[in-house]
This record gives C-alpha cells, sequence and structure tokens, in this order.
C-alpha cells in the first residue's frame, strides 16, 4: 500500500474551527494550551504531576474491569505501568458504537496507539500508555444504534432508555445475524465475525461487551479501555461535582469562552446548563436542575427539597451522577494521568471551550490533538481516476459543479458562450445609446430585449453541454460513483463506512497499515492507495 497526505485545507466540507485548529491559527491560541508539537511534553509532564492522580485508584479500577478479559498479550502490564509516577497517559475517547460504528472510531484508537509509540521512544525515562474510554453514559441511542456496511444499514433495535451503555446486549441478536449474513463466509469474515459476536454474546451489558471487543482487537497494540461508568471512579469526583451544584461554576465560563469564540467567526459547540450533570439509573439519563428552591431531575420523581440532601445523595451513592459533555473531560483528566487527547475536528472545539473552566476546578488541561483523518483507495478506483486523469482532491466538493468543468475542458468543441455574449453586449449597449438619442424612453424596452437574447444565449450554452454529457455519459457516471463512494453526501468516507469491509479485504494488514502511519502530530488527510 501507498500512504500520501493531502492538506486539511483542501476539504471544504470540515469545519472552520475545524480547520483552524489543525493549521493552528494563531487566532485561536489563547484557547489552548500547550502547541502540538513533540517537544511540548516535557512541559505537560511537569504541569501534569501537580494533579497528584490516584494511580491506586486507576489501576485498581482497571484490573476489575478487565477481569474476565483475554489478557494474555500486554494489556496488564500496560496497566500495571500506570501505578509508576513516571507513567503517563494519551487519551481518545467515544460512545460505544455499535460493531466499531463509523471508520473514524477506529482512526482514534490507532492515532492515538501511535503517539504513545511516538512518546515513548522520544521521552525514554518516561512511558506512556494509550487509552480508549468508553462515552457509555451518553443516552443519544440512535447516534450509536446503526453502521453502514456495504451500502446496507445495520440498525440495533432495542427499547431500553437511558444510559447506552448500561443496555443489555441480548437485543443485539438480530443485528448480530444480519451482519454474520452481511459479511459472508470468508477466512476473514469468520474470524471477524467471530471475535464481535463472542463480546457481544458473553457480555450482558453494553459497555462491558465494548470493552471486550475493543480488548480482542486492539489489546495487542497496548491499548488499555477504561470504562469511566464506575463508582469508585465517581467517587474521586465528588469534590468537582459538589462544586458544581453549589458553585454553578461551568457555565459563565464556558460562555464567556463560546462569546470570545464567537468574536472570531467561531461557532458555539456546547451548550452549558447551570447544573451539568444528569441522575443517572438504569433506563434512566435526565438532567438535574435547580427550580423553584428545588432540585429534581427533570422527568422524573426524584428530587432534593435543599442543597444538603443532593449532596448528601452525591456522598452516598455517586454512581447516580452523571456528568454532561461540558463536565465529562474534566472526570476523565482527574482520573487520568493525561497529557493529550486525540479527537476529531468537533470534539476538539468542544475542548477549545474548556480550558478557563479547567483552571477554575484545578485540574491541568491538556493538549489538545487533531485525530488523522482517513481515505482508503482501492486499487479498481485508483485505476479509474487515473483513465479520467484525476485525482482524489479533485473529486472534494460540489460533484454537479465539477462534471460540468470537467466535460467543458475535455470537449473537441469550446462549449463556453461567453465571448459570443460578450459580442451581443456590445451590439446592444450600441444600439441602446442609439435609441436613446432618437427617443430616451427606448432604453427599457431595448435593454429588456438585450436580457432575453443573452438568456437565450444561456439557453444554448447549457444545451451544449447537456449534449456533451451525453456523450460523456460513461465518464460523467464514473466520476458520480466515485464522488459518493469517497465523499459520500458531501462528507468523508470515514463517517460514513464501517471498517469490516476494509477488514474482509486487506485482514490484519490493514490494522497495520493504520499503526504504521497514523501519526496525529503531522496533520491532514492520509490516502491510503493500494
Amino acid at each position: 500500500m501507498v500512504v500520501s497526505n493531502i492538506p486539511f485545507s483542501q476539504f471544504p466540507m470540515l469545519a472552520k474551527t475545524d480547520r483552524a485548529y489543525a493549521e493552528q491559527d494563531a487566532s485561536l491560541q489563547k484557547f489552548y494550551k500547550y502547541s502540538t508539537e513533540i517537544k511540548q511534553f516535557k512541559q505537560i509532564i511537569a504541569d501534569k504531576i501537580t494533579d497528584k492522580t490516584d494511580r491506586n485508584l486507576l489501576v485498581s479500577t482497571l484490573k476489575k474491569q478487565y477481569l474476565g478479559l483475554n489478557t494474555e498479550g500486554v494489556v496488564l502490564s500496560q496497566i500495571d505501568k500506570l501505578a509508576s509516577e513516571k507513567t503517563f497517559t494519551v487519551t481518545t475517547a467515544h460512545q460505544p458504537s455499535l460493531f466499531t460504528g463509523p471508520l473514524y472510531f477506529v482512526y482514534k484508537i490507532f492515532s492515538t496507539i501511535h503517539l504513545a509509540e511516538k512518546l515513548n521512544a522520544y521521552y525514554v525515562d518516561n512511558q506512556f500508555i494509550p487509552i480508549f474510554v468508553i462515552g457509555g453514559e451518553d443516552h443519544d441511542f440512535e447516534e450509536v444504534n446503526n453502521i453502514n456496511i456495504f451500502n446496507k444499514k445495520i440498525t440495533w433495535e432495542n427499547n431500553e432508555k437511558g444510559a447506552v451503555g448500561m443496555m443489555q446486549t441480548a437485543s443485539l441478536k438480530t443485528a448480530l445475524e444480519e451482519l454474520k449474513n452481511v459479511l459472508g463466509t470468508s477466512e476473514n469474515a469468520q474470524r471477524i465475525f467471530e471475535i464481535v459476536e463472542k463480546s457481544y454474546v458473553e457480555n450482558a451489558v453494553y459497555q462491558d461487551a465494548t470493552q471486550a471487543l475493543l480488548n480482542e482487537l486492539f489489546g495487542r497494540y497496548g491499548l488499555v479501555v477504561l470504562n469511566m461508568n464506575d463508582e469508585d471512579l465517581k467517587r474521586a469526583f465528588i469534590p468537582i461535582m459538589k462544586r458544581e451544584i453549589s458553585e454553578q461554576l461551568s457555565k459563565p465560563l464556558v460562555e464567556q469562552t463560546q462569546a470570545e469564540l464567537d468574536k472570531l467567526g467561531f461557532k458555539a459547540q456546547a451548550f452549558p446548563r447551570e447544573i451539568n450533570l444528569f441522575y443517572l439509573r438504569q433506563n434512566l439519563r435526565e438532567r438535574i436542575v435547580f427550580e423553584n428552591g428545588i432540585y429534581k431531575a427533570l422527568n422524573t420523581d426524584f428530587q432534593w427539597n435543599t442543597l444538603e440532601d443532593i449532596l448528601k445523595e452525591l456522598n452516598e451513592t455517586p454512581q447516580y451522577f452523571s456528568p454532561n459533555v461540558v463536565l465529562r473531560p474534566l472526570f476523565q483528566e482527574l482520573i487520568l494521568p493525561n497529557l493529550a487527547y486525540i479527537g476529531g475536528g468537533g470534539e476538539l472545539a468542544y475542548w477549545l471551550e474548556r480550558k478557563t473552566q479547567f483552571e477554575a476546578f484545578s485540574v491541568n488541561f491538556p493538549m489538545l490533538i487533531r485525530r488523522n483523518s482517513v481515505t482508503v483507495l482501492d486499487k479498481g478506483s485508483k485505476d479509474r481516476l487515473d483513465k479520467l486523469g484525476l485525482q482524489l482532491i479533485d473529486l472534494v466538493g460540489n460533484t454537479d459543479i465539477f462534471i460540468n468543468q470537467y466535460v467543458t475542458s475535455r470537449s473537441e468543441t469550446p462549449l463556453s458562450m461567453e465571448a459570443e455574449k460578450r459580442a451581443f453586449a456590445d451590439i446592444f449597449n450600441a444600439i441602446i445609446e442609439k435609441a436613446m438619442s432618437v427617443d430616451p424612453t427606448l432604453e427599457k424596452a431595448v435593454s429588456a430585449e438585450k436580457t432575453k437574447q443573452l438568456q437565450s444565449l444561456d439557453l444554448i450554452e447549457s444545451k451544449l453541454l447537456k449534449a456533451e454529457k451525453q456523450k460523456s455519459e460513461t465518464s460523467v457516471n464514473q466520476i458520480k460513483t466515485l464522488a459518493q463512494k469517497f465523499f459520500p453526501n458531501g462528507g468523508l468516507q470515514e463517517r460514513f463506512d464501517n471498517m469490516l469491509p476494509y477488514y474482509l479485504k486487506y485482514g490484519e494488514e490493514f490494522f497495520t497499515v493504520l499503526w504504521d502511519n497514523l501519526n496525529p502530530l503531522e496533520g491532514g488527510m492520509i490516502v491510503i492507495s493500494e
């Protein structure tokens, strides 16, 4: 396989904030703490040490969560290393997407793994562990319950509510059967389906199944998977949750940052609340609000009449309290000896709103690193592009406009009527001048005729283009097909496809290529070509 790189600036579908941060736009500099350079990690290590991470809690929690999982490889050794003050983490996180969800889910993981290896080679006196945090407390089921594979949508039908990670895996039976049929019977298909099926069948709870699946797929690369929906971890988070409830610090800090970003032309991402916590039970995750002098969980009968009442429950059962998107990064960085967060452009836009919030809670703000984006270009498609005389980047943007340009540039007969339009305009301008010298009121009528004739030329031009397109029908259809394949619906391949078709075709080689080449310190779209 051949690996190349295209700058993010050439992808207009990426959000403004995404492109600006990836290119280290100076206007964003005050909203992050560290530039994305490997030499910066020396300073981050010194800053993170002051957080005094509870390493014993982290190690004991991970060992508890890994009981019963396959730890024959390096995972247990990785967990043990976290007890050392010289060991740090680089982290990514995501909701527990069905069967690994969109391709970028896997790209986030290998970006993080590769970064850890780079750091281990650069800072030989320290050790760096790649961490994947399961965002299992999120309750937006529709975001994670489906995948696209071979243009077929497989959906997990489930009537449970509340946190996705707490749902039962028994309802996945139909989705697993559909997946098996779609994958087929090749050696790679049987191997990967066995891993997927075992993970979901042997674990009754979805967040546990996700941890098992990621461990089977990526544990041998040193990835450690952490589920933060854990009573002991949340107990350590009580002081911050207590302040969030009683002082309501986050909302004004985040809103002030959002206002500053807005002045620079960057859109707000999160919607901070007065209390950025949910109340969490089985089949229930509802926002906690303070209304009419009482605290309550919306759409439920749960309420607390005084501040003392809600803080008492927080101290007794912290597992019932769940941070929202505004507070969750603080939870993660409090628990982990973390130096960098690796995420997509949308995620980092959220993090850019958090720096002053982190300072208020006295937690170090990590380096923010844009994960690698990837487009996989198969040989058949590469050959078609070559035959058409195109590059992959040519397919970015409006396909219809590009096809018009493509057909026009390759026509043996010039299709543009611009010269004729200019000639017509000159003639009519002379006529208008002559008419006005006779009777000024004639200007309007002659100008209308001029517009009508120019419109006729536009119509002729469109008919010429249409006729040329028909002559180039094969090429036009190939361009449309290729554009939809690599930039589906004007977006990126990585946000639409699932990784399983690529595993079927390439097997473990697909992972090996990602492992070798996804270095998030080097920006741009990585193109992997056969």
